[in-house]
């Protein structure tokens, strides 16, 4: 089975396919002048990205993990996760605090997605 990597860095890549599966890395703000609510929608942004980039969405997130320096910032991290949900397909989501490596972070959020489902025309006796 192909593994296929995505947005590669020198260290990692930003999401890694393999199977029906997307591997997202933890995804930080692009600028971490931001405030929480900010960078969390700077990530958000970037997770469609790359879901979009591996042919799939945020509608087939199984489960994300959201990491924050500071706990107290669950409040603006949630404004902007609720704005950006899909209250039809709510992934399992874990929150927690932890030191990130650069202490400007605020968040970091990482996951993992389901690619769809094939098509119905493409099953056997779709034509029938």
């Amino acid at each position: 089975m192909a593994i296929r990597r995505l947005a590669e860095e020198g260290r990692l890549s930003g999401a890694v396919v393999h199977g029906a599966l997307v591997y997202l890395a933890g995804q930080v703000a692009d600028d971490p002048g931001l405030d929480a609510e900010g960078q969390t929608a700077d990530i958000l942004a970037q997770i469609d990205a790359l879901l979009a980039d591996a042919g799939t969405d945020k509608s087939n997130l199984l489960t994300v993990t959201v990491v924050l320096a500071d706990i107290q910032d669950a409040p603006a991290m949630n404004r902007a996760w609720d704005r950006w949900l899909d209250p039809r397909a709510k992934p399992a989501r874990m929150t927690i605090e932890a030191p990130l490596v650069d202490p400007r972070w605020r968040v970091e959020i990482t996951g993992i997605a389901a690619m769809p489902s094939p098509a119905l025309a493409s099953s056997p006796g779709a034509d029938a």
